[in-house]
């Protein structure tokens, strides 16, 4: 397939928006991880994307940046500053190092998915460059699927680290924390 040649806009959404958008943003995750077995297995579906959406929808903070190119949205990314004891859980914080630990500047950020066609174009990396403009803060924290190798070079890419491992509750699958220190 040929590189998309369309010029990319980008723009930023906050929390009364996701309602309208939800949609849209669910047929990007699910062309995003289509055939990503490990995701299914996981219990991560389109409609637990939904749930979460409309849940992290409620805090003021809540960022969202959509990639549109010709008018249709090809990619997004959403995150919100919290504390460190909320996005890492009460388990996971000791082992955190202390200076991420103890900061009162921390965003998380819950989702980055581009469509497939547009995967591999750079679409990721400006997605993740406006969340990061727009949450301004000194710490940012994602949590990756360790077998999700496209995803695990990007993030390595963009300058996160392997923080521990995350377990997304009782039943839920261990995921990667990684942290990433802004220049903010």
């Amino acid at each position: 397939m040929s590189a998309p040649t369309t010029p990319l806009s980008l723009r930023r959404y906050g929390a009364g928006d996701a309602d309208t958008l939800l949609e849209t943003l669910a047929d990007i995750w699910a062309e995003a991880h289509a055939g990503h077995d490990d995701v299914a297995r996981a219990g991560f579906t389109p409609q637990t994307l939904r749930r979460q959406i409309t849940a992290h929808a409620r805090r003021d903070d809540f960022t969202l940046i959509v990639a549109f190119s010709a008018g249709h949205a090809v990619g997004f990314g959403y995150g919100f500053r919290c504390t460190p004891a909320y996005w890492y859980g009460e388990q996971l914080l000791p082992a955190i190092a202390p200076e991420a630990r103890d900061t009162d500047s921390l965003a998380g950020i819950c989702e980055l998915a581009v469509r497939t066609g547009w995967q591999g174009r750079g679409v990721g990396t400006r997605l993740h460059a406006a969340l990061l403009e727009a949450l301004h803060t000194e710490w940012v924290s994602l949590l990756a699927m360790p077998g999700d190798q496209p995803a695990q070079r990007l993030y390595h890419r963009l300058g996160y680290r392997y923080a521990g491992p995350y377990n997304a509750g009782p039943d839920g699958p261990v995921l990667d924390l990684l942290l990433l220190r802004t220049d903010f």
